[in-house]
């Protein structure tokens, strides 16, 4: 989940401008513009896409997680900078490329888009499509411990008491389950730090996904051929549909980006806000009816209190924005 995502988050401008999957920084541009139906049916549409993300890596169980996110890297890589070259903007990534400290802020977000992508697809790979829509629910307010702890924001009652909710249920399933949700605190932590990151580095949305897959290229690509030398590589020799998968991740990446994008400049960030709930809670329905796997007990009740918590971190943005409009 580019992806952003993405795979999705909420609620921080610390997570603008994120490639693999939703983040509410990314909507101010449309904080105070009408609704749009076209906006709304762009943004919908991304989040859909983002929430239905498990079941288009459901197929490519069989192929180890590592090469399905080369292949996305590599297939994501080339789309971008084509379109980029049919809109006439490939010339602006020259710049970004020949500026040392963007480029390092870029080839950090890389390794971190990276590791939050790895751990998506192979938590539903592993049936643990639960805690990936966890992860996505809990980076919300991941944004806001950030926003505390790095760029020393200032939070109101009603967001101390969604985090310390949020966190009271972390430390719940931690205890009830046996383990921590390691594979949700990594999604949400490394999307985190990754929206972030680029909230310093001002490159629009394709070109920054063009400049860290390109950074990923000669590593994903150099994997690829590797597993072809060895004869574990899955693109051609595999079925067409799984063919096709492999090589649709770089589309499956790009494309809600750019509705994304679209979407954000043209509703109300009140409404995208709303929407950024859409991609966890789909994700969790295709654990559930999809995946078949358990929600009852300790797991539920933990989902329930993190509702809780982003209820009210909701309840209070949205306050706040009508206030303020």
């Amino acid at each position: 989940m580019t992806q952003a995502a993405a795979d999705p988050a909420a609620g921080n401008p610390a997570a603008a401008r994120a490639p693999a999957g939703p983040t509410a920084a990314a909507m101010s541009t449309g904080a105070g513009s009408r609704l749009s139906p076209e906006g709304l049916l762009a943004a919908t549409g991304a989040f859909v896409i983002w929430g239905l993300f498990p079941l288009y890596l459901k197929p490519l169980h069989e192929v180890p997680a590592l090469q399905i996110i080369a292949h996305r890297v590599a297939w994501a890589c080339v789309l971008v900078l084509v379109w980029l070259w049919l809109r006439g903007d490939l010339s602006q990534l020259r710049k970004v490329l020949t500026t040392p400290a963007t480029l390092g802020r870029l080839s950090a977000s890389a390794l971190l888009i990276t590791i939050n992508w790895l751990g998506y697809v192979w938590g539903v790979g592993h049936g643990r499509v639960l805690e990936t829509s966890l992860g996505y629910f809990i980076n919300p307010l991941v944004n806001v411990l950030l926003g505390v702890i790095v760029l020393r924001e200032r939070l109101n009652h009603a967001q101390w008491t969604s985090v310390a909710i949020a966190a009271g249920a972390v430390l719940y399933l931690a205890l009830a389950t046996g383990s921590p949700p390691w594979i949700s605190l990594t999604l949400a932590i490394s999307f985190s730090t990754y929206g972030l990151i680029r909230k310093v580095v001002h490159v629009e949305a394709l070109q920054g996904l063009a400049v860290e897959t390109l950074i990923l290229m000669p590593l994903a690509s150099g994997y690829l051929i590797w597993c072809e030398a060895t004869g574990t590589g899955a693109l051609g020799h595999s079925s067409p549909l799984m063919n096709a998968l492999l090589v649709g991740c770089g589309p499956i990446t790009a494309v809600p980006l750019f509705l994304f994008a679209f979407g954000a400049r043209l509703i109300p960030y009140s409404t995208l806000g709303l929407l950024l709930y859409l991609a966890p809670t789909l994700q969790l329905l295709c654990g559930i009816f999809f995946f078949h796997e358990t929600f009852a007990g300790p797991r539920a009740f933990g989902f329930g209190l993190i509702w809780v918590a982003l209820l009210i971190y909701a309840g209070d943005g949205f306050w706040r924005s009508r206030k303020a409009a």
